[in-house]
């Protein structure tokens, strides 16, 4: 019984799926900006997502929720089965003159392991895949060079399976999921997956110059 509750315990500090609270938190930016492009794109779950590209300088927006799937207005708890086909995903508006997509690119495959399938870490299940959604032939073929520039770095070791898909819907994610870490620091999966992830970014691009003031700590 104690190596069951132990075993329990671990998955409960490890993963994303059922760590949710609704404490009310902050709202997104508002995305009228009409300078900003707009990515989209799922790299685990998309409370570590979110948490790191809301720091870079250019970014005005980010908002999380689902892309990819087949049903409309899915629920968190819905995409948490895998059953709907969505993604975890963020989408990130950002201004092209203060950070490119390249540089944009270069942090999402800096922020998670593009070679494990459908999974990060011990978050498993197609709706932790590794995607980006394109809006036309111009943003494939960007995002294309993008995943060829950083598997060819030898940043991770492995094929990357990254999906490059047709952008066709994104749903924004319950509101309580919007600055879920920043809201949430010590929730234990915060604690022990995002925060150190967080930190890993900070350290890097904060020595590259690319984060927000109040993000330099």
């Amino acid at each position: 019984m104690y190596k069951i509750l132990v075993i329990l315990t671990s998955l409960i500090l490890v993963c994303c799926n059922g760590q949710e609270t609704e404490k009310p938190i902050k709202k997104n930016q508002k995305m009228d900006n009409q300078n900003l492009e707009y990515i989209t794109f799922g790299g685990g779950c998309f409370w570590c997502v979110e948490g790191v590209f809301e720091n870079l300088k250019g970014v005005e927006s980010v908002v999380s929720g689902y892309s990819g799937g087949h049903k409309a207005n899915p629920t968190y708890q819905e995409v948490c089965t895998g059953e709907t086909g969505h993604a975890e995903v963020v989408q990130v508006g950002y201004d092209p003159a203060v950070i490119s997509y390249e540089q944009m690119m270069d942090v999402f495959f800096f922020l998670h392991d593009p070679t494990q399938l459908n999974r990060q870490g011990d978050d498993i299940g197609t709706q932790y895949r590794s995607v980006i959604f394109y809006k036309d032939d111009a943003e494939k073929s960007r995002a294309e060079q993008a995943l060829k520039t950083s598997e060819a770095s030898g940043r991770w070791h492995g094929k990357y399976v990254t999906q490059i898909v047709k952008f066709e819907k994104f749903w924004p994610a319950e509101d309580y999921h919007q600055g879920y870490f920043d809201a949430n620091p010590n929730q234990p999966y915060c604690s022990a997956v995002v925060a150190p992830k967080v930190a890993k970014f900070k350290k890097h691009y904060g020595e590259l110059g690319m984060l927000k003031p109040e993000a330099v700590k």
